[in-house]
């Protein structure tokens, strides 16, 4: 039990937090401790009714069973492998905003949810995590099941196409790699290569409540040179970043 929770308390802060809410509240639907009537995104139920905590139990809940197990335990590696590659790679010492990254994806998800009647975000999310990742290191060679190599970019599409042999749907993971390219391109690719204004900046409330931190560890994503002079105006701490090296899928 010790090295579970060393290694459970080694996932960074935001990671960890999202990944233990993403296995508590399906267990607690599955002990039917909360029906989890309570626990989907319904349009009626959220706007009508008021019951704002929809949106959040969305998106830790997901149905877990023997249809849907596999495709949970896959996306829950997803969420574990590629939001901790971010937090401590591209946005290493700067909690606040990866935190904003989740959160601008969190609300253009819970809108589409809102008007496509999509009751469980869970995947969307990860993929749109999953999806800055790959964008950030898009000329990596990644590998993948059976030993199958591609550069990373090419990573969200593959799960896509992975995940609707498994699950029978691409919905999901569509929303999230289109949610992902938004915000790569409004934080990065717009004002950086493309010369345009920064639409995107993290709010100050963001950075009292999770300041930057120095130091940490570094050494998982390369993001374009125009993404790194983004990154470093960004910071308020004044600390430049060290966006670090890529390694490959699967590689601990």
């Amino acid at each position: 039990m010790s090295d579970l929770g060393d290694w459970f308390r080694s996932i960074p802060l935001i990671t960890r937090y999202w990944f233990a809410g993403s296995i508590a509240l399906p267990l607690v639907g599955k002990l039917g401790l909360i029906s989890p009537v309570y626990l989907f995104l319904w349009p009626d139920a959220f706007l009508g009714r008021f019951q704002i905590w929809r949106p959040l139990t969305a998106t830790f809940y997901f149905p877990v069973g023997p249809g849907t197990g596999f495709l949970y335990l896959v996306n829950l590696y997803f969420l574990y492998q590629y939001s901790s590659r971010l937090e401590t790679g591209a946005f290493d010492g700067r909690p606040a905003d990866y935190m904003f990254m989740l959160l601008f994806n969190w609300i253009c998800i819970v809108i589409t949810g809102l008007a496509m009647d999509m009751q469980l975000l869970m995947i969307p999310l990860i993929m749109s995590v999953l999806y800055v990742w790959a964008q950030l290191n898009r000329d990596m060679i990644v590998s993948f099941w059976f030993g199958t190599r591609f550069k990373a970019c090419y990573l969200p599409w593959v799960i896509l196409g992975f995940n609707y042999i498994i699950g029978g749907s691409i919905i999901n993971e569509l929303i999230g790699n289109l949610v992902g390219h938004l915000y790569f391109f409004l934080m990065f690719k717009y004002p950086m290569d493309l010369g345009g204004r920064n639409f995107l900046s993290t709010p100050q409330f963001l950075y009292r409540w999770l300041p930057n931190r120095r130091g940490g560890v570094s050494g998982f994503g390369v993001p374009p040179a125009s993404a790194r002079r983004a990154a470093e105006d960004q910071q308020q701490g004044g600390r430049r970043h060290n966006w670090g090296q890529g390694f490959r899928l699967g590689d601990q």
